[in-house]
């Protein structure tokens, strides 16, 4: 979020924000998998600036994943219907490199993983 100094009113503004774009980025679905883009922990991280701009860092399970556009439209579609949000970027990294180790508890219990 914001580098700069902030109030402890745009300070908790900022983390409600946080939490209501994890809670949309938890809608979308990776198709192939069955489960949430959160919990596989294809996101990296997630900024919002004061224009209400959101920057979202992630990952895919595989580069030239085929289904790199559904996910691109549902994140847009997920994230710009949070009120506060009016645009977002959506930035493909690939370092750190995803693994298994990357997913929470619920999505390995989901998958059948231990």
């Amino acid at each position: 979020m914001s580098d700069a100094q902030e109030t402890p009113e745009e300070t908790e503004y900022f983390l409600d924000m946080k939490r209501k774009i994890v809670a949309a980025l938890e809608t979308v679905i990776d198709p192939e998998l069955g489960v949430d883009i959160v919990n596989l922990g294809l996101i990296y991280g997630v900024d919002l600036d004061e224009t209400g701009h959101c920057d979202v860092e992630m990952t895919l399970t595989t580069m030239g994943c085929p289904l790199t556009d559904i996910l691109d439209d549902s994140i847009h579609h997920a994230l710009l219907a949070v009120p506060g949000i009016n645009s977002l970027d959506i930035h493909l990294v690939w370092y750190p490199a995803w693994g298994p180790e990357r997913m929470s508890r619920y999505a390995k219990m989901a998958l059948g993983i231990h």
